[in-house]
C-alpha cells in the first residue's frame, strides 16, 4: 500500500532513534516506596527483595534525601508497628510509625512529596484490613466499620505531613469516606491516589515478608479484584472518582498492562501504576544469576508501563532507574 514507506530509515541512527522515540521515560514518572519501622539506626535487607530494606526513620530520612537528590519527585511511605491488634491502632494513631516518619521526611526534605499509604494490613494483629466479625477465619472484611477506620488514618497522615493519601484497602466507598474525612479536618487540599484497580494478586509475596503483613487466615479475595476480570476494574475507576478520588492506581502492574491502558482510555485523571514486589524480585534474581542485563530489563519494563498509560510508576527499582536515565 506504502511502497516508498520504509520504517527501517528511521532507525539507522542512535539520534534518530531518540528523536522519534513516541514514549519517553523520566525520573519525574518515578515514585519509591520506604518501609519504616521502629528504632534508631536500624536498616534490615527484606530477604526476598535484594536491596530493599526496612528503616528506622533516621534511616528513612537519609533515603529520602537521597531520592530528592536523584531527582524522583515523590516516596510512598509503609509502616510496621512495633505492636499489632485488632483495631489497628498503629495505622491512626498520632504516633504511628508511618506518622512519625512523614513528619521527619517533610522536615529534612520540605520539597520531596511524601504519599501515605492508608490502609491497616500492616497494624492488625491478624493481617487483614479491616474488622473482621468475631470468630471469622475466612478473612471477610466489614466493609462500613472499616471506612471509620481509614478515615482516622488518613486525617492522622494528612495532619503529620503526607502530601497524598493512598488508600489501598479496596473497601466499598472508602475514598467518599476519606474525602469526607480530609475535608473535615482542613484538609480540603490534600489529594486523594486511590487503589482503584487492586487485584488479589500472586505478585505480592515479597511485600508481606517487607511489611510483615501476610493473613494469619484466609486471604483478600473477598474485597481484592479476581485477576480475571477487566471490565470490572472500569466499573471500581468509576465508583471512585464520584467519590472524590483525584489520580488513580492499577495494581500489580506487569500482568495487568491492558487494564492500565483500559483506566487511562476512561478516565482523563492521572493514572498510577505499581510495579510490585513480586515483579521487582524476579528482575533482581535474575540479574543475579546473570540471566537477564537488569538495566535494560528494568527500564524496558517501566517504559512498557509508561507506553501502557501510566502517569506515574510506583517502582522498588526508582533510585537504579534515576541513576541510569541520568548516565
Amino acid at each position: 500500500m506504502f511502497p516508498n514507506q520504509r520504517p527501517r530509515r528511521l532507525r539507522s541512527h542512535p539520534q534518530l532513534r531518540r528523536m522519534v522515540r513516541e514514549t519517553v521515560l523520566t525520573t519525574n514518572d518515578l515514585i519509591y516506596p520506604l518501609f519504616a519501622v521502629p528504632g534508631e539506626g536500624f536498616a534490615k535487607e527484606v530477604r526476598s527483595m535484594p536491596g530493599v530494606f526496612q528503616l528506622s526513620i533516621d534511616k528513612i530520612v537519609e533515603e529520602a534525601k537521597e531520592v530528592y537528590d536523584l531527582g524522583i519527585p515523590a516516596i510512598i511511605l509503609f509502616g510496621i508497628p512495633a505492636e499489632k491488634d485488632t483495631d489497628a491502632t498503629g495505622a491512626w494513631h498520632d504516633h504511628g510509625i508511618v506518622q512519625k516518619a512523614a513528619t521527619a521526611v517533610k522536615q529534612a526534605v520540605p520539597d520531596l512529596i511524601v504519599i501515605a499509604d492508608t490502609c491497616l494490613c500492616e497494624y492488625t494483629s491478624h493481617g487483614h484490613c479491616g474488622y473482621l466479625e468475631v470468630g471469622d477465619l475466612t478473612g471477610r472484611v466489614l466493609n462500613d466499620p472499616t471506612l471509620e477506620l481509614l478515615k482516622k488514618t488518613a486525617v492522622s497522615q494528612a495532619q503529620a505531613g503526607a502530601d497524598i493519601i493512598a488508600p489501598s484497602g479496596m473497601m466499598d466507598g472508602f475514598v467518599q469516606a476519606i474525602r469526607t474525612g480530609l475535608d473535615a479536618a482542613g484538609f480540603e487540599d490534600t489529594p486523594i491516589m486511590s487503589y482503584a484497580a487492586k487485584y488479589a494478586s500472586a505478585y505480592y509475596g515479597p511485600f508481606r515478608d517487607a511489611a510483615d503483613s501476610a493473613p494469619q487466615f484466609g486471604d483478600r479475595r473477598t474485597y481484592q479484584m479476581d485477576p480475571g476480570n477487566a471490565r470490572e476494574a472500569i466499573k471500581e475507576i468509576e465508583l471512585d472518582i464520584a467519590e472524590g478520588a483525584d489520580m488513580l492506581m492499577v495494581k500489580p502492574a506487569l500482568a495487568y498492562m491492558d487494564i492500565i491502558w483500559r483506566v487511562k482510555e476512561a478516565t482523563n485523571l492521572p493514572v498510577a501504576a505499581y510495579n510490585v514486589s513480586g515483579e521487582y524480585s524476579m528482575i533482581k534474581a535474575a540479574a543475579l544469576n546473570d540471566w537477564v542485563d537488569e538495566q535494560r530489563v528494568v527500564l524496558e519494563t517501566l517504559t512498557g508501563f509508561k507506553r501502557a498509560g501510566a502517569d506515574m510508576i510506583l517502582t522498588y527499582h526508582a533510585k537504579d532507574a534515576a541513576r541510569w536515565l541520568g548516565a
